[in-house]
């Protein structure tokens, strides 16, 4: 078992730092070396474990680790195998944030940030797009996700709105057909914060957040609107767009963005915990239900919930994708800048987002002289 463990750890570890390229990048990637060369699992367990990842919250590359972890060296493993790819993107994130935060005030560097900003709503409004037209599958979809639209717009929590959808289209399944009886969590909706600062309300709000969070990364930013900006104050959506744009041009998974905004907000201190608590949901997650992945992909109720949380997250999305765009799109030169990567992202198959936020900051520099 111990060298089992040893593999486990020295290839997540590597993956760590190269794991460039979103969640289905690093899928595809497990998928090529520990199902095809490797060998720890079929293609069927794979799988399996793939539509598990999507039935609870949380990262799902980042869960898929865990998944192939536990799979190959028992609990060790996946405790093993989620530390090995996590650590390195959180450090190297922490290392970016460090450095960021030293530049982002001099004069020449605003317009290529500036640049950067833009070019990262471009492929935001891509992301809703896509998840738009795969969560959009029946017509009571269309008015879920105009209601929840409608709600953030009000100002009702992310959070709120999120967990709101699944439940009602739960409850709609219920009164109208039979259904299995449901084995699930209730998510504790924790914590309601107070506006001064403090360590332990910065873990607590990820934590929160690592507990409820379904669907894409790009869905974590739609929470941390309602929680960090609008209900705190402690962010700006420039600062997020900021993260948005360190979670593609740093490997492994995109919640590592989390250990951006907690250097912003708390120095290092916040950069630990925000981590830890954006993580640390998962590995508990993974490790109570991996026995159950079979029943789970077969749970009717527990499908519909998720279709719904998916449809709303992508509602919310949008939201925050409309607020983001009103403090960043601010003159002729951020917005040519996202049409531009706009035109890029849909344009250029297989592009890699890095290279429209390279693209987006050098514009940003030339256009500034125009």
């Amino acid at each position: 078992m111990e060298s089992k463990v040893k593999e486990v750890f020295k290839y997540f570890s590597k993956l760590g730092f190269v794991a460039f390229g979103g969640p289905a990048a690093h899928v595809a990637m497990m998928q090529d070396d520990l199902v095809e060369k490797k060998k720890w699992l079929s293609s069927e367990e794979f799988l399996d474990y793939m539509g598990a990842t999507n039935l609870i919250p949380g990262p799902n590359s980042t869960e898929m680790t865990m998944h192939c972890g536990y799979h190959r060296a028992g609990v060790k493993g996946l405790f093993i195998g989620g530390m090995s790819f996590i650590i390195p993107a959180v450090l190297i994130t922490l290392l970016v944030a460090v450095f960021f935060e030293s530049i982002s005030e001099l004069a020449w560097i605003e317009p290529i940030i500036n640049g950067i900003k833009a070019a990262v709503i471009s492929f935001i409004i891509g992301a809703v797009y896509k998840l738009g037209k795969k969560a959009l599958k029946e017509p009571i979809h269309y008015v879920l996700g105009a209601l929840v639209v409608v709600a953030a717009l009000f100002g009702i929590n992310e959070i709120f709105c999120i967990l709101g959808a699944g439940l009602l289209m739960l409850l709609v399944g219920l009164v109208y057909k039979k259904r299995d009886t449901l084995s699930m969590f209730l998510w504790p909706l924790l914590f309601m914060a107070p506006i001064n600062y403090s360590h332990l309300k910065l873990f607590l709000i990820f934590l929160k957040v690592g507990s409820v969070l379904f669907g894409s990364g790009y869905v974590l930013f739609a929470y941390l609107d309602g929680e960090l900006i609008d209900g705190l104050n402690w962010l700006t959506h420039d600062d997020l767009v900021e993260a948005i744009a360190v979670g593609q041009m740093t490997p492994g998974p995109v919640l590592s963005t989390a250990t951006f905004i907690g250097y912003k907000v708390g120095g290092f201190g916040g950069a630990a915990l925000a981590s830890l608590g954006i993580f640390l949901p998962s590995f508990f997650y993974v490790w109570i239900l991996n026995n159950y992945v079979h029943k789970m992909r077969k749970n009717k109720i527990l499908k519909r919930f998720l279709e719904a949380v998916n449809v709303a997250a992508v509602a919310v999305m949008l939201v925050v994708c409309l607020k983001m765009g009103q403090s960043i799109l601010v003159d002729w030169q951020t917005i040519v800048i996202c049409v531009l990567s706009f035109a890029a992202y849909f344009g250029i198959k297989g592009l890699n987002t890095l290279w429209i936020i390279v693209g987006g900051g050098l514009l940003g520099y030339l256009l500034s002289f125009l």
